[in-house]
């Protein structure tokens, strides 16, 4: 990884952090308006569908088919979350799929962080946060996402990434003056449709990566530590069915029993009912079934 990739990540991980730090006292003093959560919470669902029914189902795992118009769209606001271009996101998060828990997953928490307490830790922080300041995200892109790279569209976007970024300070600056017609209100806005969305939508991904495989439940027979943490399922739309994913990565629904809520699912399911999605993998319950982890025999005296 070169010095300024590394800046721009430590930049992407700590401007929003400081801004978040910032926000608190204002909500604390009642300084927030409205408007100001308002913007956070349409601005919000829409960068994490960019990244959960777009980055993630679509393009990494082609879990449904869809128009070109609806790609790009998806790949646009899946930038706006502000986790890398599309291409890098795709090839990682592939590469993570090919060495889950194993040496060359860019972010496991088991994977060379020593025995002990302290070394589950440094794990849990290389998972997080820490894999961004070590990884060249993207690196692999030739091996991991021809098929991005193919494509004209997608290579546009990926190179766009920057100006999208801005778009989506932009948007939340506009609105905020839009809807109360004060710089003040503008700056708000910013603040918490922006810094503060941001924030957010990268600790509930980055969870993913270090809590969905250290803490909560399993079911499947997996290669991996995958886990699944139903009080993340809403914040992530349904990322954290994260072992279901993957005992069935290709699978459009993580939320594979009726309580298990996935509103990334959902979208995917309205889309096909309406004719902009097909070929939508689905697991069927016997399938299901043959994978489901069998009880381990007591050992005789």
């Amino acid at each position: 990884m070169t010095r300024a990739h590394r800046n721009v990540n430590i930049a992407a991980v700590i401007v929003p952090f400081l801004a978040f730090i910032v926000a608190i006292p204002l909500l604390w003093n009642s300084l927030v308006g409205w408007t100001d959560l308002a913007i956070l919470a349409l601005l919000y669902p829409l960068a994490a569908i960019g990244v959960t029914v777009g980055f993630h189902r679509m393009l990494t795992h082609r879990a449904f088919e869809t128009y070109r118009p609806i790609k790009y769209a998806l790949a646009v606001l899946g930038s706006m979350g502000v986790q890398g271009d599309v291409i890098s996101w795709v090839s990682d998060h592939r590469k993570h799929h090919a060495f889950t828990d194993e040496e060359g997953d860019p972010h496991s928490p088991h994977v060379g962080h020593g025995e002990g307490a302290l070394a589950g830790l440094r794990g849990l922080f290389h998972a997080h946060v820490g894999w961004l300041f070590m990884h060249h995200s993207g690196a692999g892109a030739k091996r991991f996402a021809p098929d991005l790279l193919e494509d004209s569209g997608m290579r546009k976007i990926s190179k766009r990434f920057i100006p999208i970024v801005l778009l989506s300070l932009l948007i939340p600056f506009g609105l905020g003056y839009l809807l109360t017609g004060e710089l003040s209100g503008a700056l708000t806005g910013l603040l918490w449709g922006g810094f503060v969305r941001i924030f957010m939508l990268h600790h509930v991904t980055w969870s993913i990566n270090s809590i969905c495989h250290y803490f909560g439940r399993r079911r499947f027979e997996t290669d991996d530590e995958s886990t699944n943490v139903a009080w993340l399922s809403l914040l992530s739309l349904g990322e954290s069915w994260h072992h279901n994913h993957h005992a069935f990565p290709r699978s459009a629904v993580h939320g594979l029993r009726w309580y298990e809520v996935d509103l990334s699912a959902l979208i995917i399911g309205a889309l096909q009912r309406t004719g902009l999605a097909w070929n939508v993998v689905r697991i069927t319950p016997e399938r299901q079934e043959q994978k489901l982890a069998q009880p381990k025999l007591a050992q005789p005296a």
